[in-house]
């Protein structure tokens, strides 16, 4: 009996066990699915710089602009096809010719097949360009492409580093936010509980503990809020970073920490060279993009030269015999030279040229306006960080007044020279000053990133 219980006992022991890991064993895959990442900004940068979906396809693009250089390239060298037909005639084709040639009577036709039952032929062909103008200036064209794709790849990798930079410092003013709504909450509690003991001994009037509360429910509420944009902001650095969003991810700089980092007004002293901006350089490229397409144009009233070689065998039979050694091929083979000279168009070829002339004129306006557009950026861009430093140090100091403030309002109340009107003003004024230095923070960041942007190479 007591036999026959251990092994019941063994056996649900056994149940439970697969039980649980039926249970659990998902979670358990997930969790080790699941990467987990602490990143500093230039950490996450350069992680961005690597797994960002936008820098990846254009690199990408740059990989495949390769191959269409050499595509282009070539085109102009050696080229080299070979061919084989097989043919079986069920029905050979014939043609009549006068009987009398055969011995046949004047003004009768007998039907005559020219063919076998069986044909087959191979060949192959060497082709070689000599010269064409359209070929000279499409080598030049499939490296100015390249160079398009290149700068793009650099375009993208700076605004990647401008998102990162945007969207790390949302996730540290969140963090930010979250310390010090808390660290006010728990203020107001303390506030509220001793007004409210207060009122209870009669020392305090009712309005005094509903004007704390009024103020502890909105402080709750932005609270509650900031710590649901938190997931939002995270979530939105790990989509710019490449990470999937259910990996998990930690910031390890300091918003405080990063605007000291960023205070450098001699930073805007300096001369915009706008020639090294990526902007330019794209709109240079098209306009030389556009100045190839006219020599393009130009180059199709040249003539064209190419040459051919070509050898292959041709066999006939009745029966199908390609097989055996006794078939005879035919071999043949010739050389070519090919000359074209373009002579009259209709005037259609003009008609292209001067749409291309057209093209490169508008690719000079619009580089002219680019560089134009590039130095009002600058300028705006400068005066901004230089007004969000200012502004820095302005809300770090109406911060420090208003604890001050804060701070001897409470010690007023306390001590019942001062109403709960004046101590909730005193708060809301601290809590908006606070909101203000945040912000301001980030200004600094985001307005030096965008500073940044502007003049990288």
């Amino acid at each position: 009996m007591k036999k026959n219980q251990n092994q019941l006992t063994s056996h649900l022991f056994k149940a439970l066990s697969l039980l649980l890991v039926y249970l659990f064993a998902p979670q358990l895959r997930a969790q080790e699915a699941t990467n987990s990442y602490s990143y500093s900004l230039e950490e996450a940068v350069q992680h961005a710089l690597q797994y960002n979906y936008s820098v990846i396809n254009s690199g990408r693009d740059v990989q495949a602009s390769v191959k269409k250089k050499w595509e282009t390239i070539a085109s102009g060298l050696p080229q080299i096809s070979a061919s084989g037909n097989y043919q079986n005639n069920f029905a050979i084709q014939q043609s009549v010719i006068p009987a009398e040639l055969f011995g046949g009577n004047p003004g009768e036709f007998t039907a005559v097949a020219f063919s076998t039952k069986h044909s087959a032929t191979a060949s192959a062909t060497l082709e070689q360009l000599i010269f064409d103008g359209s070929y000279i200036v499409g080598v030049k064209a499939a490296k100015t492409y390249l160079d398009f794709y290149e700068t793009s790849k650099k375009k993208t990798d700076i605004e990647i580093k401008e998102q990162v930079i945007n969207a790390y410092g949302n996730v540290l003013l969140t963090q930010e936010n979250i310390a010090i709504l808390e660290k006010n909450k728990a203020t107001l509690e303390k506030n509220k509980f001793e007004i409210n003991e207060n009122f209870k001994s009669g020392f305090s009037e009712e309005e005094d503990v509903e004007q704390i509360s009024i103020t502890l429910a909105t402080v709750n509420s932005s609270l509650n809020n900031a710590k649901r944009l938190e997931k939002i902001t995270i979530n939105m650095l790990k989509l710019v970073l490449g990470i999937d969003l259910e990996d998990k991810l930690n910031v390890t700089d300091k918003l405080e920490d990063l605007t000291m980092a960023n205070l450098d007004v001699a930073f805007t002293g300096s001369d915009f060279n706008v020639q090294s901006n990526i902007d330019y350089k794209l709109s240079a490229n098209n306009q030389e993009q556009k100045r190839l397409l006219l020599q393009q144009e130009k180059s199709k009233a040249l003539p064209t030269l190419s040459t051919s070689l070509a050898f292959g065998y041709n066999g006939y039979n009745d029966k199908f015999k390609f097989t055996n050694k006794d078939q005879m091929w035919l071999d043949y083979s010739y050389l070519s030279v090919n000359l074209s000279v373009p002579i009259f168009s209709s005037f259609a070829r003009s008609a292209r040229t001067q749409q291309a002339k057209i093209a490169l004129e508008q690719a000079q306006t619009q580089l002219t306006e680019t560089e134009q557009n590039l130095k009002l950026q600058y300028q705006q861009a400068e005066s901004e960080y230089e007004y969000s430093v200012e502004e820095y140090t302005t809300s770090k100091n109406n911060m420090r007044l208003a604890e001050r403030i804060e701070n001897k309002q409470q010690i007023k109340f306390r001590e019942g020279l001062s109403s709960s009107f004046e101590l909730s003003e005193a708060q809301r004024q601290l809590y908006s000053a606070q909101q203000s230095y945040l912000q301001a923070m980030l200004n600094v960041i985001n307005t030096k990133a965008t500073l940044q942007k502007l003049t990288a190479q």
